[in-house]
């Protein structure tokens, strides 16, 4: 796996997504996210409000891919997760070897169907968070 940085190649996009969410967020919503879990119950209700408005789904799908980059970065570094990629897919890979897909978890939460803090949760139950 080609490295850059500390970060694994697989990181790029994703960790950018992230980045320009947060500056989005800042800039237009008024929205400051820091990166931590609690910060994705925020993002939860944006998603929601954003459904409610009867956006449709293919208009707002790099805001879906954003947020859901988001929740990532907010697992990997919590926990020391990684991203990885394959076929132009993201997902996530914690130390315990599970795999999640938290960008696929921004569309459910679109759809009403998923939450991006429960699969942060669920990703960080049981482990060590590390800090810092």
């Amino acid at each position: 796996m080609t490295r850059q940085g500390t970060r694994p190649h697989a990181a790029t996009k994703p960790a950018r997504w992230a980045a320009d969410t947060v500056a989005t967020m800042r800039e237009g919503a008024r929205l400051r996210l820091d990166y931590s879990a609690r910060s994705l119950w925020r993002v939860d209700r944006m998603i929601e409000d954003i459904r409610r408005e009867g956006a449709p789904r293919a208009a707002v799908e790099s805001v879906l891919r954003g947020f859901g980059a988001y929740a990532g970065e907010v697992i990997v570094r919590a926990c020391g997760a990684e991203w990885w990629a394959s076929g132009g897919e993201h997902w996530i890979r914690t130390p315990d070897g599970r795999l999640w897909d938290p960008i696929d978890e921004a569309r459910r939460c679109f759809g009403g169907h998923g939450s991006l803090r429960l699969l942060c949760m669920d990703a960080l139950a049981g482990r060590s968070v590390r800090h810092g």
